[in-house]
């Protein structure tokens, strides 16, 4: 090899980088560790209705949010019928002995809201993930892996979580499993961002505003924001006191989708 290559002004910095980015591709990633929630509002039965909107308003789907107790399993299930056909359905089932620890998920997103077809499932336990989808060409593909999950996944739960946090937390970790489609683990940064008030009818409320940010750790992370797949910030509003409840939530359904906001829905007499 001509050395004098390596020498040269113009070569330097591009050799230097290939160098660094072997030596991250190289070394593990060791991803910060996630503080388990304490379950300080115990779940329950319940049936909530929810719209999904853009950020500018035009109404996409409208929802169901419902929850069912079996012993000390709680089941939860989050549901959107889109006014184009597309569904988006998650159901969760979780533990709340002392700590919310996920057991299973399920997540079906099909039809023309969604780039396309993901079904999900994880089984906590067993680390067995399984995830159904489509190549760019239309023929059907499937992934399963094992993967060492943590018991405090996020995922189906986030909003349960949110409104467990201690009053005083102004940060914590929480993991969450990514499919896009390959499975892997990724870090959400819940940031406490303040309160901010809205009303509801001539009552004033203030819900707390925590920005999520996702961290996707190793060589994917540093390389993410230089090529525009780093995922936007999530937001959501928790009202506070002794019964928290979730108020509105702006995040994407779907990896590198839109933010689309999700609300609590009126009944309509009329």
């Amino acid at each position: 090899m001509d050395r004098s290559i390596l020498r040269a002004p113009s070569l330097l910095p591009f050799v230097v980088l290939v160098a660094c980015l072997f030596c991250a591709l190289c070394l593990p990633y060791e991803a910060p560790r996630a503080e388990e929630v304490t379950v300080r509002q115990t779940e329950g039965t319940l049936h909530g209705f929810l719209k999904l909107s853009t950020l500018a308003g035009k109404r996409l789907a409208d929802g169901d949010l419902t929850q069912t107790v079996h012993g000390d399993r709680i089941t939860n299930r989050l549901s959107f019928r889109f006014r184009d056909g597309s569904i988006h359905e998650e159901t969760a089932v979780f533990s709340q002995s002392h700590r919310f620890h996920l057991v299973s998920d399920r997540l079906i997103q099909k039809g023309p809201a969604f780039p396309r077809p993901m079904d999900v499932s994880i089984d906590r336990a067993s680390g067995r993930v399984t995830v159904r989808t489509t190549e760019e060409d239309g023929k059907p593909k499937k992934i399963e892996e094992r993967l060492d999950l943590p018991p405090d996944l996020a995922n189906g739960v986030l909003l349960t979580l949110l409104k467990n946090l201690p009053r005083d937390a102004q940060q914590v970790t929480l993991p969450m499993l990514a499919a896009a489609p390959k499975p892997r683990l990724v870090k959400l940064q819940v940031v406490r961002a303040g309160k901010e008030p809205f009303t509801i009818g001539g009552s004033k409320r203030k819900a707390t505003h925590y920005v999520i940010k996702v961290e996707l750790g190793g060589i994917a992370g540093l390389l993410a924001p230089l090529v525009g797949k780093q995922p936007p910030d999530n937001h959501v509003w928790i009202l506070g006191g002794e019964v928290p409840a979730f108020v509105k939530s702006e995040s994407p359904l779907y990896a590198q989708g839109p933010l689309w906001r999700m609300e609590l829905a009126s009944p309509d007499w009329r």
